[in-house]
């Protein structure tokens, strides 16, 4: 899909690319549209520094029963330390 927005909306937005992402990611994020990996990867940012600008903006993360067993299943996939 290609989203086009027009000319005079881009120009009084004063946001270049990047910035615009960062903010459809967050929106979507926010109103629980979006993974937070989905949101991550649509602004390209890292796992970190997303999260830093969730918490900064007092975005709470969502967290919910298949999240967490897809983390389990993670890491089980990970070799037991000695």
């Amino acid at each position: 899909m290609l989203l086009t927005i027009p000319d005079d909306i881009q120009n009084s937005l004063d946001m270049n690319e990047q910035d615009l992402l960062l903010e459809l990611a967050i929106g979507l994020y926010a109103a629980n549209k979006i993974s937070f990996g989905k949101a991550r990867q649509l602004a390209g940012l890292d796992w970190y520094r997303f999260r830093e600008i969730l918490a900064e903006r007092k975005i709470p993360a969502h967290y919910d029963i298949e999240q967490f067993e897809e983390d389990l299943t993670n890491l089980e996939s990970f070799p037991a330390s000695k």
